[in-house]
């Protein structure tokens, strides 16, 4: 199984956001903190904010923050919002469908169960889980205030 872009960016901008709980931050900076480029997070930052995941201040001294405390954020949630379009194979749901043993095949129902049990490790954990009593990723991406 492997995860789109986006759902990465997406937990990355969360784990960011937890770890600076204490202050908004904004999409420049967690760009520049990952290296990576600031129109991704502005769409990852629309999917949290339209989501109420995240809650975005306008204006000169705005960004984002947490709606949630990071315990109540599900890391499969929030993977399987983002999954939910992905197709693992082309006759899932939002593939092409135009596979020739689709009538046949076994492998559809196989591949289901494999994507299921991904995602149910994934909704055993949270943002807190990833974050918490870790030192070196608050190292990492702790930001000082301005």
């Amino acid at each position: 199984m492997r995860l789109t872009v986006q759902t990465d960016y997406t937990l990355r901008m969360l784990m960011h956001l937890a770890i600076n709980r204490d202050r908004l931050s904004t999409i420049a900076e967690i760009a520049e903190r990952y290296g990576i480029s600031k129109n991704h997070l502005m769409k990852v930052a629309q999917f949290l904010s339209g989501h109420g995941v995240v809650e975005s201040v306008r204006g000169r001294a705005g960004g984002l923050r947490l709606a949630y405390a990071p315990s109540d954020i599900s890391v499969g949630a929030i993977a399987r919002r983002l999954e939910a379009e992905s197709a693992l194979v082309e006759c899932f749901p939002g593939g092409p469908g135009q596979c020739l043993i689709v009538p046949a095949c076994k492998l559809k129902g196989v591949l289901a169960e494999a994507q299921e049990a991904f995602f149910a490790v994934l909704d055993r954990y949270t943002i807190d889980d990833l974050t918490r009593r870790n030192s070196a990723l608050y190292d990492l991406l702790k930001e000082e205030a301005a």
